[in-house]
């Protein structure tokens, strides 16, 4: 691991995104009804879309938040809506919740993950709008940003009918041209392991650098004292992955989610717009 290449700093911009962080007291407890889960190492239990948790106490907060690892639930602690909870909640549904209204119940649990989708995006465009080394793109981002944000103050009805796919696409396009331009400024070759299957790999002190390991599965693999200064890492499966000691300065995309499904220490170096996770 080197400390001689200065990693690139996403500046404020990104370490201030409050209307992209979950905001439960506004929420109506959304992730923990309208979403399905399975009973597995993630959740103790099994329950359909729809159906509230068994753990949803009256006021839309978790009865078990203080201690979802210890009840079986960790998968709980590692979700992240990037504020679209709130969002729904609070301005396409006005306040109203679907306990009190249960006429809206079906119609905000199918824009919910309408807006998560859109609200990762925006998410992504902010951080890469604060790159100075993708300014050749800047004006593209900001478009995608103002369309994005657009998109997220729909009705209901438009929230369904959008097709999120499609509009994943476009911006995807802007956000592969911010990572090389990005990963460009590490000097050497850059490793391209994009998709790659690296459950449970040997990186010990890995020198990933400016790489591409965007969708990898690195799910349980062993990145003690890797550098992975200004890494592409959106999409990256790292539950379980140790990162002690590893340098994630500058990290592209990297999301809090991702960190709070892996392990880490003190000595795990983060950007300035994440958080080390309390189970550390």
């Amino acid at each position: 691991m080197s400390d001689t290449t200065e990693p690139p700093s996403a500046g404020p911009a990104a370490a201030d995104r409050p209307a992209l962080r979950a905001d439960c007291a506004s929420c109506f407890g959304l992730c923990c009804v309208a979403l399905p889960f399975a009973a597995s190492t993630d959740f103790a239990i099994s329950k359909d879309a729809g159906e509230p948790c068994r753990n949803l106490r009256a006021d839309f907060r978790c009865g078990i938040h203080s201690r979802l690892r210890e009840e079986g639930f960790p998968g709980c602690t590692v979700y992240d809506c990037f504020g679209a909870g709130h969002k729904v909640s609070q301005l396409t549904f006005e306040g109203r919740d679907w306990r009190r209204h249960p006429g809206t119940a079906s119609e905000m649990f199918a824009a919910f993950p309408v807006m998560r989708h859109l609200h990762e995006l925006l998410w992504y465009l902010t951080e890469a709008l604060a790159l100075p080394a993708a300014r050749p793109v800047h004006g593209a981002l900001r478009e995608a940003l103002r369309e994005t944000e657009r998109l997220t103050l729909g009705s209901a009805s438009e929230l369904r009918e959008l097709d999120v796919a499609a509009h994943r696409d476009r911006v995807n396009q802007l956000l592969l041209r911010t990572s090389e331009l990005v990963r460009a400024r590490i000097p050497g070759k850059k490793k391209n392991r994009r998709g790659a299957d690296l459950i449970g790999a040997d990186l010990r002190g890995a020198d990933l650098r400016g790489a591409n390991l965007r969708g990898a599965r690195l799910i349980a693999a062993n990145l003690t004292r890797a550098d992975m200064t200004a890494a592409d890492l959106i999409g990256a499966d790292v539950r379980d992955a140790d990162l002690s000691a590893a340098d994630l300065r500058g990290a592209v995309f990297l999301t809090q989610a991702q960190l709070n499904a892996a392990k880490g220490d003190g000595a795990t170096r983060l950007p300035p717009s994440l958080t080390r996770p309390a189970h550390w």
